[in-house]
């Protein structure tokens, strides 16, 4: 047995919900943290089994951590590093940790990283992760499942992406910090989260330049440059874009706090053009209504600054209610439609050509028993069961607690009929408790 959701839908969204801090940010500003011989202390961290996993990632190389759930924040203290090996047990969790390679790296220049695991949502290579450090003077090899580097020094170097790969960008800046001379990284990614990386690693004494264009300059500093920082990251886009669309689902109205628009342009373009009402309140919040079905429109995934292939799944849901046709193009990963065949039991007229889903509105989704395959496969639902006529079960939300904070309180807050039948098998989410430090 396990956790499941209860949703009793079709009641309309209203009120106000803050955001949390963004996990893609969070996770990767707690690997960079690895090449600081000091104390780190990130705010506005957010309580997920992802951030979880991340903690036992970088306590299991000795280093110190403490969760405050208080205030969201995280202590970390990398002053002694034991080990530089990554173990598969939690890389296989979450594809992610796959970052404390390039920190290690600069930092030990030596590392010993498990392949990745992470969402079944398609093929993610590391082949750029791989070049892209050994152009930097690394040594590399893969034996046994996982990834062996070394360097005697990493030097700065020209490094040009075959595409614009989040993760490859990440690992090469993170490993380019303590690298001799300059490095510049073209066809970089240019998302929000690429941005705060860049902004923590400048926080701890790096000089990282261009990040959120495609051409970002890591100018390598020496160890001792580095030192202490508290850093507060940015608020997550995808949970915000989540909560829009179900919003709109529902043909709700609220607000929502404690975000960046300027992430958001490409989701509220797309929410304008399905019917939504939306407005800039103040520097941090907007507000967003839609008082009838939303509007069929086209989407395509594309890298930042385009329509974000993490929100592809919940606004799938809301165009299946949608009035008209719409065409769904997932140009970034190839097995991202798994939530259709949930979506059909609700009753959405949803059929996948190739990397294409041709979604057909209906006047009504009807609750139904489903379960969560991936991550916003899970978000899918999720909306799908807050729109739909009737009660759902979702099922697997250990997918869904991977990135969605305080899910059923934040709904429950916007007048959602939703509960979470809990049982005591499953694995406690709580995090502030490993391996705390002693200050």
């Amino acid at each position: 047995m396990s956790d499941k959701i209860i949703i009793n839908g079709g009641r309309e969204l209203t009120g106000e919900i803050s955001i949390g801090g963004a996990k893609n940010a969070v996770l990767k500003i707690m690997a960079a943290a690895i090449l600081v011989d000091d104390i780190c202390e990130i705010h506005n961290v957010p309580e997920l089994t992802d951030v979880k996993t991340m903690i036992e990632v970088i306590n299991h190389l000795g280093i110190k951590t403490k969760y405050k759930p208080e205030n969201s924040s995280l202590i970390i203290n990398a002053k002694h590093i034991t080990n530089y090996e990554a173990c598969y047990e939690l890389v296989s969790k979450m594809r992610a940790s796959f970052i404390v390679l390039g920190a290690l790296l600069g930092r030990c220049k030596e590392a010993r990283v498990a392949l990745p695991g992470g969402c079944a949502i398609g093929e993610r290579r590391i082949d750029f992760h791989i070049k892209g450090l050994e152009a930097l003077g690394a040594q590399i090899k893969i034996e046994n499942g996982y990834v062996i580097a070394k360097a005697n020094k990493l030097t700065g170097a020209e490094i040009l992406l075959d595409r614009p790969s989040v993760g490859a960008t990440e690992n090469i800046m993170l490993a380019a910090v303590l690298a001799e001379g300059s490095t510049i990284l073209s066809n970089a990614a240019q998302e929000p989260e690429i941005v705060d990386l860049a902004n923590f690693l400048n926080a701890i004494g790096g000089d990282v330049n261009g990040a959120g264009t495609s051409e970002i300059i890591i100018n390598g500093v020496k160890p001792g440059e580095l030192h202490a920082a508290t850093y507060t990251t940015i608020p997550d886009r995808i949970e915000a874009g989540t909560y829009m669309a179900a919003i709109v689902a529902t043909k709700g109205s609220a607000i929502i706090r404690n975000i960046y628009p300027a992430h958001l342009s490409a989701i509220t373009s797309k929410l304008s053009d399905m019917g939504a009402n939306i407005n800039i309140i103040d520097p941090v919040s907007i507000e967003i209504s839609c008082k009838s079905r939303p509007k069929a429109v086209d989407v395509v995934t594309q890298p930042h600054p385009g329509f974000p292939t993490d929100l592809q799944s919940p606004f799938m849901s809301a165009l299946t209610i949608s009035k008209g046709i719409s065409v769904i193009t997932e140009s970034i990963y190839e097995n991202r439609f798994r939530q259709i065949g949930e979506l059909r039991r609700m009753g959405a007229d949803v059929q996948q050509e190739g990397n294409h889903a041709i979604v057909k509105g209906v006047k009504q989704l009807t609750g139904a028993q489903v379960k969560a395959s991936d991550l916003r496969a899970g978000a899918s639902l999720i909306v799908a069961s807050l729109c739909a006529n009737g009660i759902s079960e979702i099922e697997s939300l250990y997918h869904i607690d991977r990135g969605y904070e305080k899910l059923v309180e934040k709904l429950s807050g916007l007048g959602a009929d939703i509960s979470r039948v809990e049982d005591d098998t499953v694995a406690d989410v709580n995090i502030q408790n490993h391996n705390e430090i002693r200050i």
